[in-house]
């Protein structure tokens, strides 16, 4: 074993001279008169020490790292004693006690005894009533509580050094620390005592000095009663207040080491606080909406509250960042203890999945998924999913974007339920003006194309010309809007093959907590998840947004039983939302229509048939012909004067008209007379009749 150092064996017998040389000094300063200067240092390393045990108490991570607290009490209560007896006699003999004392005496309390007393007053409060008493109760309990659990803490080591769990020299610690922490405990419930009695003393020796101090002014040195009071007085005020603060730090140090519970941060207290105060971002701002509340008060200053609730505001957007960070972090290594084997059954079922949408990348596009060259696609898409969330009621499934490196150069593709229904093209380092001609003026430069959305015709261009032509009024798009926007439409298009069964149980359970008693019929033997479904894919399928679940499950569970189709479901919410069917096809308020011929509607629905998928126009081909050609010629004049009609005709009759023309025009709007809303205003346009060659 390697013997101590010199300077090591120096330092451990300064260390053991302290204690006896300060208990020494204390009885000397009770005995001797003390200079004023002395006392000013004196009173000034009664402070810092108090401070010192305050932050030593804050930052220890367990009682026992302070094990020396109750003994130290003791020492600087008398300590703090022996100042006062030498600052009493200063003040009673001479009138002056140092710099210190005149100056808590004078500029501390502003020169008002008054001022002087109730602060010397509150504070004497707020140890022996609050602090004191608290400390004292938490420390008996503690004690106790520790003296009762001591035989079950030694049976505990005893059962793990028998069990092999331990060693006998960890044993040993463990019986060490059992034995501690009841003395500590114990002796803290005794030293809690000094302080009660400190505050005690502190109001005794603050009286004492206020009737000696006036009664010699007065009667000795002969003074006015009011000199005597404004001198002696003040003194004695500030020998208390000087006193009595270090004795408040101590009180908070030995409260704070008696309700410290043990914790694993280096950073003591204040870590723990601030750790725990702001582990909940949601509590950080449900506490700022409540300061920013408190500020609009009448009456109130604003700017503090306002300041308090946007620094609370900031802690809870940064503790949400933290968050996430920690759970992504966590997540990492769980999935990859989780990412099955290759060959595994789970692995192989994994590359069977079909996923809803999918888009897929030629190489040379993957530069728009690169966030640290600027890339935004994935962005994006992520935006595009809220958007026609918004937009049609539907939450759209993730789009799963990956790379497919037999596409041709330049080339994307958009994939539903694995099959390609989209494909479009995004070259590298170019960017598209919409418009015929629009790139004319580049020659070479420019690849003449149309447009995938809207078949307009267009012209990739390099993409450092492109502010040039934006500049001059064109319309450009950039790679990423372009492929953004072909997805948006292949998902609107789409939306009603998109909504799954599972995405209808979410939506109606959703309803269910707003609105039980409206869903309370849905699943059971009169209303299926099943015919949920198709009413709502139905309405996808014809641009009717389904946004207003709780007024459409109104609607189709009102339809009687007897009759419960569901196409007399999708009629009934389509009723039920006719303000909205209608103001989506309207034009500035103005809804353009073209109605049946009445002779022709008459036939029509003397026509009509039901079936198992719906009601169908029972005609001849010839006359269906002629009736196709007749809405065509009606459509195409209205849109040749830049309206876009839809046609309106009877409720019964409205699905089978509907059916009829989604083949040749899947664009066409088809509303009954019942869907038809005061918002808007009905301006016809047109009738709608059989071609002439029919009736030849």
């Amino acid at each position: 074993m390697t013997s101590p150092t010199p300077a090591v064996r120096k330092r451990a017998g300064v260390s053991q001279l302290a204690v006896p040389i300060l208990m020494i000094s204390v009885v000397i300063m009770m005995v001797v008169p003390l200079p004023p200067t002395l006392l000013d240092i004196l009173l000034a390393a009664n402070l810092a020490t108090a401070l010192v045990v305050l932050l030593t108490a804050m930052m220890v991570k367990t009682p026992l790292d302070f094990s020396v607290f109750p003994a130290l009490l003791l020492v600087t209560t008398l300590a703090r004693l022996a100042l006062n007896v030498s600052s009493t006699r200063l003040v009673l003999l001479h009138g002056y006690a140092g710099h210190v004392i005149e100056a808590f005496g004078k500029f501390v309390v502003g020169g008002n005894l008054i001022v002087g007393l109730v602060i010397f007053l509150i504070l004497v409060v707020i140890q022996f009533t609050v602090i004191t008493a608290g400390a004292g109760r938490v420390a008996e309990v503690s004690a106790r509580f520790t003296l009762d659990a001591m035989p079950g803490k030694q049976m505990a080591i005893d059962a793990d050094l028998n069990a092999g769990l331990i060693s006998d020299s960890e044993a040993k610690q463990r019986r060490i620390e059992v034995a501690r922490e009841a003395d500590f405990f114990g002796a803290m419930d005794g030293a809690s005592k000094f302080i009660k009695g400190d505050a005690m003393a502190s109001i005794i020796i603050t009286a004492i000095n206020l009737v000696g101090g006036f009664l010699i002014g007065v009667v000795q040195k002969h003074e006015s009663m009011a000199d005597a009071i404004n001198h002696y007085s003040l003194l004695s005020v500030g020998d208390g207040l000087v006193s009595q603060i270090p004795a408040l730090l101590i009180s908070v140090a030995s409260g704070i080491v008696v309700t410290r519970v043990q914790t694993d941060d280096d950073g003591g207290l204040g870590a723990d606080v601030v750790t725990q105060l702001t582990r909940s971002a949601r509590t950080l701002r449900i506490a700022a909406f409540a300061v920013a509340g408190l500020g609009l008060l009448p009456g109130l200053p604003k700017l503090p509250f306002i300041a308090i609730a946007v620094l609370l505001f900031i802690l809870a957007a940064r503790r949400a960042t933290t968050i996430k960070a920690e759970e992504e972090a966590a997540a990492l290594p769980a999935a990859a203890a989780d990412e099955p084997a290759s060959d595994s059954p789970e692995a192989l079922l994994e590359t069977l999945r079909v996923e809803p949408l999918e888009l897929e990348l030629a190489v040379d596009l993957l530069d728009l998924l690169d966030t640290g060259s600027g890339g935004s696609l994935m962005d994006r898409v992520r935006a595009l999913r809220k958007r026609v969330a918004g937009e049609l009621g539907v939450v759209v499934p993730p789009i799963r974007t990956r790379d497919n490196v037999t596409l041709p150069t330049a080339t994307y593709v958009v994939k539903l339920h694995g099959v390609e229904v989209a494909r479009g093209e995004a070259p590298a380092g170019h960017a598209l003006v919409l418009g015929d001609g629009a790139g004319a003026g580049l020659g070479m430069m420019g690849r003449a194309t149309i447009d995938p959305v809207f078949g307009l015709p267009a012209t990739w261009i390099p993409a450092h010309v492109a502010d040039v032509l934006a500049a001059d009024g064109a319309t450009v798009i950039d790679r990423a809007s372009v492929i953004v926007t072909h997805v948006s439409e292949v998902v609107r298009r789409s939306a009603a093959d998109l909504l799954s069964r599972q995405d209808v149980a979410v939506l109606v359970e959703a309803v269910k907590q707003n609105a039980p008693a409206v869903a309370a019929e849905i699943g059971g033997e009169g209303l299926s998840l099943s015919d949920v479904q198709r009413v709502l894919r139905d309405l996808l399928a014809e641009g009717v947004p389904i946004r207003d679940l709780t007024r459409i499950l109104e609607a189709i569970t009102s339809v009687p039983r007897t009759g419960r189709s569901v196409e007399a479901m999708v009629e009934g919410a389509r009723v039920a939302l006719g303000a909205q069917v209608c103001s989506s096809a309207a034009q500035g308020g103005r809804l353009p229509v073209l109605t049946f011929d009445p002779m022709l509607e008459q036939s029509l629905l003397e026509a009509l048939r039901p079936g198992d998928n719906g009601s169908w126009l029972a005609i001849d081909p010839a006359r269906m012909e002629a009736l196709l050609e007749g809405i065509g010629t009606s459509v195409l004049t209205a849109e040749d004067s830049g309206l876009r009609p839809a046609i309106v005709c009877a409720a019964q009759l409205r699905p089978a008209v509907r059916r009829l023309v989604t083949t040749a025009r899947p664009d066409l709007r088809v509303i009954s007379y019942a869907e038809l809303s005061k918002s808007v205003t009905v301006d016809p346009v047109g009738v709608v009749k059989l071609a002439q060659r029919a009736a030849v």
